[in-house]
Parts: structure tokens; C-alpha cells; sequence
């Protein structure tokens, strides 16, 4: 993206929006932007990698070597020190203002946690943690949003040790979104990591057995661990359990062919490998927040 000089002084973000407020403390400044107009091709830059979060309303992202995309509420995105993002705010008016966030944080407290990572919870493949591709797009979990939360009001809060309580939030969400990262990169690309490496083995024997029962017993012995040794590997890599990935995996299945009208919920649960329905309607809706039920009715209303 070439973009001049003067035009990048003119169409940064804090020229265009009418509130910006900026909290800084050791390792980390937030701002938070809220965009009462629409506009296009509004810049963005941070001299620190940034985890930029957003909180009301839509933007498009147009970032080098990616596709534009939607960034909607609940989702975050990973850019690295000096990242240009071009914006554009098709929905922002007065009534219904875009409201967003962008925490900056310093290298050293990113490096600082990688290192503790690698020494206390060293990968099973002897590789070691480091920072994920950047441009890392997810939809945040639970425990990522409720952090998210969690630290916009110690920004705010008037504290006198917000410092340290700020320092144990960020490593905290330093680590959840490396393990996020991991788990993404495992379920994407386990065919191509399956052959070396044992975890991979066991998300691809996951992915391909959905519709059957997986217990953690047989992928520990897939794993060629103990049953004790493969649930710890596990839940320090990909940030979750064994359970809870089959879980979320055979959710995501279920998604998919609610989308079919002539499906019925009997079929998808049993075909995802839920055992019952109460079983699945309550994963479902802790997940999704709808039942699958609401869920498939919704999208035949939309579609």
C-alpha cells in the first residue's frame, strides 16, 4: 500500500472521530475511538504491536496482504509495531456511534511473557513460543473478552497500584491469544503438521471422527502419552481441553448444517456425535446464546 505522506497526516483516525480518549501506563496505552460519521480510508498506526477490539457498531479493514473484511463487535485483531490500517466506518452516524479500541503493547512485556511461556510451559515439539503471524483475526472467547472488559476499567480506574493489577491482565491475554493462535494453526493446517507432530495427529484424527465418540483415553494413546501427560500438553498448547475442543469442533459442525432446512435437529445432533439432545442444546447455547432451534429459524427468516 503506497499511500503519501500527506495523505496519511490527513486521514488519520484522531482527525475524524469525535471522541478519543488514551490512558498510558508502563507496558501499554489504551485508546478507545468512538466515530460518529461515516468515512472511508481512515489511517490508523501504533509504533507497538497492537491488539485493536471492537465494541459497538462495523468497520472494514483493508490491511496489506489481506482482504478487506468486516470487524464486528466481539471480534479482535493482532497487528504488528507500525502496521498501517486503512478503515473505512460505513454505518457510524450520531444515534448508533462505531466505538472501538486499540491497546498498544510494548515489546518488552510481550517478550517477557514468551519467555516465561517457553520455561514453564515448553511446546511438545521442542519449538518455542514466539509471536503468531500477525493480522491474527479471531472472534474473542469468553475468558479474551471478559480480559478485555476487565482492563478497561483498570485503565480508568483511579488506583494507585493499576499498574501491576494491568501488568497481570496483559499476561494473561498475551498468553490466551498465543494459545488461540496455536489452536487455530493446528485445526487449519493438521494435515500438514500431523506427521510430525503428535498434537497435530491428534486435532486431524478429531476433525475426521466428529461423528463418532472420542475419548481423551484413546487420543492419548494416539498421542503416544500418558492420559495425565497428553491433558496437560494439550490444554497448555491450544489454551483449552481436550473435551472442550471436541466440543467446540462438533458446535461448529452443528452450525453448518442447521443452515440446511430439510435437516432436523435429531439428525445434526446425532450426526455431530452428541450422544442427546440436552447435551447438545446446552453446548450450543452456552456458545451461541440462541438455541439450536432459534438458531436454525433465525437463518431460514434471513436467508
Amino acid at each position: 500500500m503506497q499511500l503519501s505522506e500527506r495523505f496519511f497526516k490527513e486521514r488519520k483516525l484522531e482527525h475524524l472521530v469525535e471522541n478519543q480518549t488514551s490512558y498510558t501506563l508502563n507496558n501499554a496505552a489504551m485508546h478507545v475511538f468512538e466515530t460518529h460519521l461515516q468515512a472511508e480510508k481512515v489511517l490508523l498506526q501504533f509504533d507497538q504491536p497492537v491488539l485493536a477490539s471492537m465494541l459497538i457498531g462495523k468497520k472494514v479493514m483493508h490491511l496489506r496482504d489481506k482482504n478487506s473484511f468486516d470487524f464486528l463487535p466481539g471480534e479482535s485483531l493482532i497487528l504488528p509495531s507500525n502496521e498501517v490500517m486503512c478503515i473505512d466506518f460505513p454505518e457510524a452516524n450520531q444515534e448508533n456511534p462505531t466505538r472501538c479500541l486499540a491497546m498498544a503493547i510494548s515489546d518488552e512485556k510481550i517478550n517477557k511473557v514468551i519467555n516465561l511461556m517457553n520455561e514453564s510451559m515448553p511446546k511438545h515439539d521442542g519449538s518455542e513460543w514466539a509471536l503468531m503471524d500477525y493480522n491474527y483475526h479471531f472472534t474473542n472467547d469468553a475468558s479474551i473478552y471478559g480480559i478485555i472488559q476487565r482492563l478497561l476499567y483498570l485503565f480508568t480506574e483511579n488506583h494507585p497500584s493499576k499498574d501491576f493489577f494491568v501488568d497481570n491482565m496483559l499476561q494473561e491475554l498475551i498468553i490466551r491469544i498465543l494459545q488461540g493462535n496455536r489452536r487455530e494453526n493446528y485445526t487449519q493446517n493438521a494435515s500438514k503438521l500431523s506427521s510430525n507432530n503428535r498434537l497435530a495427529y491428534v486435532v486431524e484424527y478429531i476433525a475426521n471422527h466428529l461423528h463418532e465418540p472420542i475419548s481423551v483415553s484413546d487420543l492419548s494413546k494416539r498421542a503416544c502419552m500418558s492420559e495425565s501427560h497428553f491433558h496437560k500438553t494439550f490444554k497448555e498448547e491450544l489454551g483449552i481441553t481436550p473435551i472442550d475442543y471436541i466440543n467446540s469442533e462438533r458446535i461448529k459442525m452443528a452450525i453448518k448444517l442447521l443452515k440446511d432446512p430439510d435437516k432436523k435437529i435429531k439428525e445434526i445432533y446425532l450426526e455431530c456425535g452428541f450422544e442427546n439432545r440436552s447435551y447438545f442444546n446446552r453446548l450450543f447455547k452456552r456458545k451461541i446464546h440462541v438455541s439450536p432451534g432459534e438458531y436454525q429459524s433465525k437463518f431460514m427468516k434471513n436467508s
